[in-house]
């Protein structure tokens, strides 16, 4: 199936020195990889049950989120044990420290995922407890 992208240049330049340097065959084989890694990301936060402890780490543009993210921190402050914060530039880089249920988790990352302003999310499963069936 083809479809196309939009996608800044620079990224685009970027990404096709990454998959060069790899030593794949084509644009299209790393988009596959890429899609697969971003699905399997989805998957393993999709399937955490129970009580997790986990690290959320993002960046975003300060001016144009601060508030809106201060109102989450403060809907999520059960499941939030701390947060480091740092300044670069216009941008800053968070890292949130979590546990909690499951979903709660996943719903704190999906509306981080929502911001505009919000570069990257990413999440690491530091613990999960399965629940009995």
């Amino acid at each position: 199936m083809r479809t196309s992208l939009n996608i800044p240049e620079e990224m685009l330049a970027e990404f096709d020195r990454t998959w060069q340097a790899e030593g794949l065959d084509s644009r299209s084989r790393a988009l596959r990889e890429a899609i697969q890694e971003y699905v399997e990301s989805h998957h393993r936060l999709e399937q955490a049950r129970g009580t997790v402890a986990a690290t959320i780490v993002f960046d975003y543009v300060h001016e144009e989120i601060i508030e809106d993210l201060h109102e989450i921190q403060h809907e999520f402050q059960a499941e939030i044990d701390t947060t480091c914060h740092v300044h670069h530039g216009e941008w800053c880089l968070e890292a949130v420290f979590c546990h909690g249920p499951a979903e709660e988790i996943r719903d704190l990352v999906y509306r981080l995922k929502d911001f505009d302003a919000v570069g990257r999310v990413r999440v690491t499963l530091l613990r999960a407890e399965q629940q009995s069936h």
